[in-house]
C-alpha cells in the first residue's frame, strides 16, 4: 500500500522587537489545542509558498509580511497515523500588535473559533503543540 502524505505548511512569523528575535504563536479558544503556530493544509495545485501566504492570511489576518525563506521540510507522523510532509518557513513581519485575536477566515474546521495571538522570545518560553516547535532552533 502506498501512503500519498499530506502536504502541511508551517509559518514561524518573526519580528525584532528591542534586538530581540520574537516568533508569533496563538492559543486557542478550545484549551486542549494547546499554543500553535499557524500552519494548514496545500490545496491541490497550489505551490508550499503560496499555501503559506494564504494561511497566514486567513489565520492571522497579517497583511504586511514577507516569505524570507523555507527552513526545514520533513516528513511526519501525525497523531492520527496519517503522514504528513512538512514545509517550515521563516516569515517576517515588519508591523505587528503585541497581542490581539482573530477569527480565522478559511472555514472548515476553524470556523468560529478565536486565535488569541502573542509573541515568544525564546523556543521554551511557552509550551507548544507537539511538531510545531520542531524547528525554532533555526529561528533563534
Amino acid at each position: 500500500m502506498i501512503v500519498i502524505p499530506i502536504q502541511k505548511v508551517y509559518g514561524y512569523i518573526t519580528r525584532r522587537k528591542e534586538d530581540k528575535i520574537q516568533v508569533l504563536v496563538f492559543r486557542h479558544s478550545n484549551p486542549a489545542a494547546g499554543v500553535q503556530i499557524p500552519k494548514g493544509t496545500v490545496k491541490d495545485g497550489e505551490e508550499t509558498e503560496e499555501a503559506v501566504i494564504r494561511e497566514i492570511k486567513e489565520e492571522t489576518g497579517l497583511k504586511n509580511f514577507k516569505v524570507e525563506t523555507l527552513i526545514a521540510e520533513d516528513f511526519w507522523k501525525n497523531d492520527d497515523g496519517a503522514v504528513h510532509q512538512r514545509f517550515f518557513y521563516d516569515i517576517y513581519v515588519t508591523e505587528s500588535l503585541d497581542e490581539w485575536e482573530y477569527q480565522p477566515t478559511g472555514g472548515g474546521e476553524e470556523k468560529g473559533l478565536t486565535f488569541r495571538y502573542f509573541w515568544i522570545s525564546s523556543p521554551n518560553e511557552t509550551e507548544l503543540v507537539r511538531g510545531h516547535g520542531d524547528y525554532l532552533d533555526y529561528i533563534f
